[in-house]
């Protein structure tokens, strides 16, 4: 099996992202707020330091050396295939059509689902902030609707008014956090502990247990590449803007956390989380930055996660554009404005994510431990899956192109991010309770998700083989079949 020349063409003309809209650096804040960095070390890096211990920063560090490794043959299959998609696109041609547009529904449904389940923490955070600044109560979902009309304004705005937002909201969160380090390091001098790289702490059972947060805290990180047709010279903004944000948000979270951990000391830290995890990190600002620390942590908590919400709209409305160009979702989906927005894609999009919001707040369920954990968590074993079956996919793709150009680290490095993934995915299987606190029975169900979505879309991409094979041959950004040699 030889390239298809097909894949090296730009996508074919329908609706126009808006070319040349974004730099490296604009890829960067895109893609480092999906993850939400101030939200995931607030909300979910206490709970990370009880489960497993003063080592808990280091999930973070494995994470990214881990999907750092991942992006060099992630980003192979990037620099030799032109049709925007994703993981559609590259599963696609390393693992056929079938597959390809099984994976194709699963990286639309899961990032639909992260975003529509952070929904529910985004609402409690604004009521929370609401409440604690300026004394107004108001109730969480009504928030979260007015946040999903907001994000759905800016996208359609374009990816680089947004990208510039991300941005400034980024930089703030960011300066904030660096305050309350130099901080701790000030005041702390000379009592700083180690304990975090101590092999006593590090290699235990309850570490393993967390790593599914470490990995979790990069969610989104991938999607750089759904970005090329509108990043000025992409071969080499993508890959930067890729290895930028794994490189920062490892760092990030790992010193961060160490860090408020030496606020309180290793002995003492996970007495002082258990009394109330939600309020670890505001004790810290409070105690070493002070009164305006904590107000200033609540507005950008919740601006944190709003630019996530931005961030996770854009991508879906991007893989909503490749299977829309590809025949598979309908033709609106395609349509974008003078901005070059795929707005249609956001409203649809938007109305849904409004839709489950009002739904849940009208029923009086829990926006924490119900909207953000059933529809959040399957999203994240979608994206999981997604990374295990992209790297099989470049080792398949390397092995039927061997004559395209490499770095003798490309084979090695696909092969070591297939046996991470799988053992990664094996493992968040076992301890999901530990992600979830939902029982087994929600459990199950959330973990049904995965192969029903990907059974779903098989099944219909063998539908459409037989009955529509003009469809079928498109599926991936494809016009025609790849091409076959017998060797």
């Amino acid at each position: 099996m030889t390239l298809d020349s097909t894949l090296l063409d730009e996508e074919p003309k329908t609706g126009h992202l808006k070319k040349a809209a974004l730099g490296t650096w604009g890829v960067v804040f895109l893609v480092v707020s999906a993850a939400a960095p101030l939200s995931v070390l607030a909300g979910i890096g206490p709970l990370a330091v009880l489960i497993g211990g003063v080592s808990a920063p280091l999930v973070y560090a494995i994470a990214g050396v881990v999907l750092a490794i991942f992006a060099v043959g992630f980003l192979f299959m990037a620099r030799n295939l032109k049709p925007m998609g994703g993981f559609y696109t590259y599963i696609s041609v390393g693992l056929g059509k079938v597959v390809g547009l099984a994976a194709g529904f699963l990286a639309w449904v899961s990032y639909n689902l992260l975003q529509i389940g952070l929904w529910g923490l985004f609402g409690v955070m604004a009521q929370g902030m609401l409440a604690n600044v300026f004394g107004v109560d108001v109730q969480w979902w009504v928030l979260a609707v007015i946040g999903a009309i907001l994000v759905f304004g800016l996208a359609a705005a374009g990816v680089d008014v947004g990208a510039k937002v991300l941005g400034v909201l980024l930089v703030l969160e960011t300066a904030l956090l660096v305050v309350l380090a130099v901080s701790i390091l000030t005041q702390r001098a000379g009592e700083l502990e180690f304990g975090t790289f101590a092999p006593g702490n590090v290699f235990t059972p309850s570490m393993f247990a967390i790593l599914g947060f470490g990995f979790a805290a990069f969610m989104g990180f991938e999607s750089t590449v759904l970005y090329r047709n509108e990043t000025r010279n992409p071969d080499r903004s993508i890959p930067r803007a890729t290895y930028i944000a794994v490189a920062f948000l490892a760092i990030f979270y790992t010193g961060t956390l160490w860090l408020v951990i030496q606020a309180f000391g290793d002995a003492q830290v996970q007495a002082v989380i258990a009394e109330d995890p939600a309020a670890f990190f505001f004790t810290a600002m409070g105690q070493y930055v002070g009164p305006w620390g904590v107000s200033a942590m609540f507005i950008l908590i919740v601006s944190s996660i709003f630019a996530g919400q931005l961030a996770f709209h854009n991508a879906i409305n991007r893989y909503s554009f490749a299977l829309s160009r590809d025949g598979i979702l309908p033709a609106l989906f395609t349509r974008t404005n003078r901005t070059g927005a795929p707005w249609l894609a956001g409203l649809i999009q938007s109305i849904v994510a409004i839709a489950v919001v009002i739904a849940f707040g009208v029923a009086g369920l829990d926006p924490l431990t119900q909207l953000v954990i059933l529809v959040n968590s399957p999203g994240v074993y979608g994206i999981i899956t997604l990374q295990l079956l992209a790297s099989i996919s470049v080792l398949v793709f390397i092995v039927k192109n061997r004559h395209l150009a490499r770095k003798w680290y490309i084979l090695p490095a696909s092969i070591f991010s297939i046996v991470a993934m799988g053992v990664l995915l094996a493992v968040l299987v076992i301890t999901i309770d530990y992600l979830t606190s939902a029982g087994a029975a929600i459990n199950a169900v959330i973990l049904a998700v995965v192969p029903l979505v990907l059974i779903a879309g098989a099944v219909y991409a063998v539908v459409l083989r037989s009955r529509k094979p003009e469809v079928f041959a498109r599926i991936g950004g494809q016009e025609v079949e790849q091409e076959v040699e017998q060797a």
